[in-house]
């Protein structure tokens, strides 16, 4: 049976009902651990409601950016970079252990991702980060990119991760979000999510071969609760089961 992991990015919402209303549709989800947003409060209640569904937790660092939301490159020196990584890392890991859940894999965040999918020194960095606080998780990133790359040269377990909801350009990158089109209409959503997961490829101008194991939706985008749904509804149709890695 063809299988996929259908996750999203949570605990960004606090006050809402947003997290407990997509979290029964999805297989994982990266928990907001303080870098673009989120404090213990939030990340122990989106870890229980995870725990509750039966939904894998993975931690979603970020650069120390609330004011951008994580979405542009700091100037930071590595080391400090990597120090706050290794900082949002172990708060949801240690909230993990305290709640009996296991941290199941690490996803970078907005500029941090994008960074690291197109740049190895970046990849490198995390992945030296990776070892240090998370050695047994997964590392979760931008299919057929340099992050992939250096965690299979690694040897490092890597969730090889494609985008329900977001433009790709020739080059398999996203779109940059300041660009028009960057985020798919609802109406598109399915039709790019059927192409990725039963013909592994995404339509970027021409179409592009991507191969991946997870599908992430942003909880932010238009209608993410009912496309959450649809898509979960869509993949189960035709036969595909939805499971974390």
């Amino acid at each position: 049976m063809l299988t996929i992991d259908l996750n999203a990015d949570l605990g960004e919402h606090p006050g809402t009902q947003l997290d407990a209303q997509i979290m029964p549709y999805l297989s994982s989800c990266n928990v907001a651990c303080g870098g673009h947003i989120g404090d213990e409060v939030s990340i122990r209640d989106t870890v229980r409601l995870a725990k509750q569904n039966g939904v894998a937790v993975g931690a979603h660092p970020s650069y120390p950016d609330v004011r951008n939301f994580g979405r542009e490159i700091l100037p930071m020196q590595p080391g400090d970079l990597a120090a706050s990584i290794s900082e949002q890392i172990s708060l949801v890991k240690r909230i993990c252990e305290e709640e009996e859940v296991q941290l199941h894999h690490v996803k970078p965040h907005g500029a941090l991702y994008n960074q690291a999918a197109s740049d190895r020194f970046i990849s490198e960095l995390f992945l030296k980060v990776m070892k240090e606080v998370a050695p047994g998780a997964f590392w979760m990133g931008l299919a057929s990119s340099i992050s992939e790359e250096v965690a299979r040269v690694s040897a490092f377990p890597f969730i090889a991760e494609g985008f329900a909801d977001r433009q790709y350009e020739v080059d398999g990158t996203l779109r940059s979000r300041s660009k028009r089109g960057a985020v798919l209409k609802p109406a598109e959503v399915l039709l790019q999510v059927e192409e990725i997961v039963t013909n592994h490829r995404v339509n970027a101008s021409s179409w592009l071969p991507l191969k991946v194991q997870s599908i992430c939706l942003h909880s932010d985008t238009e209608g993410a609760v009912t496309l959450a749904r649809e898509i979960n509804e869509h993949l189960v149709s035709k036969g595909i089961q939805i499971t974390a890695v």
